[in-house]
């Protein structure tokens, strides 16, 4: 006869292998719950002084907390195992994560917990795949413009107290304009 209930724990089976896992998948899961209410995710077109074409891609992660409360960030760093913090003049303390590997690399593992920016982690997902297997020098127009789409993507789903450049501005950029 199948049991259906719990009367105690001692009627439970315990555990079985290594837990450490379900540790690390709830650290996971919140770092994804803060970047859904106090991150942003950006990807830019960066000037760039050392390259013949005079710009970049950048793509970003950024989790924010007043800097009298930063320690959770330097925590979130540590389980990550990346980024840097800096400190605004504002008051505000910031984990930066930069690159296209990176970026990937750490929403991939925050996507299954992401609720409120989905729209935006998969737009960056999609630009850092592009640019982790293609060199800038070596994108195609139509992946330019692919790229271009998921900046605005990304914008149009921010919030944002200064306006942004436009799609027309972007393409002005990379010199796609006909």
């Amino acid at each position: 006869m199948v049991q259906l209930w719990y009367n105690s724990l001692a009627d439970r089976n315990p555990l079985q292998g290594n837990t450490v896992g379900s540790r690390s998948q709830t650290h996971t899961a919140y770092i994804a719950g803060f970047l859904d209410g106090d991150g942003s995710l950006m990807l830019q077109i960066k000037k760039r002084s050392d390259t013949k074409r005079g710009i970049r891609f950048m793509a970003t992660i950024c989790l924010y907390q007043d800097t009298r409360h930063e320690r959770p960030l330097c925590w979130m760093r540590e389980v990550l195992g990346i980024g840097y913090l800096s400190r605004r003049r504002d008051g505000i303390t910031e984990l930066r994560i930069n690159g296209f590997s990176q970026c990937k690399t750490i929403l991939e593992q925050l996507v299954p917990y992401i609720r409120f920016k989905k729209v935006q982690v998969s737009a960056l997902l999609e630009a850092c795949t592009v640019l982790c297997t293609t060199p800038f020098s070596k994108l195609t127009k139509q992946q330019q413009k692919y790229l271009v789409d998921r900046i605005v993507i990304i914008q149009h789903e921010n919030y944002t107290t200064k306006s942004k450049k436009r799609r027309e501005e972007l393409y002005a950029c990379l010199d796609l304009t006909p």
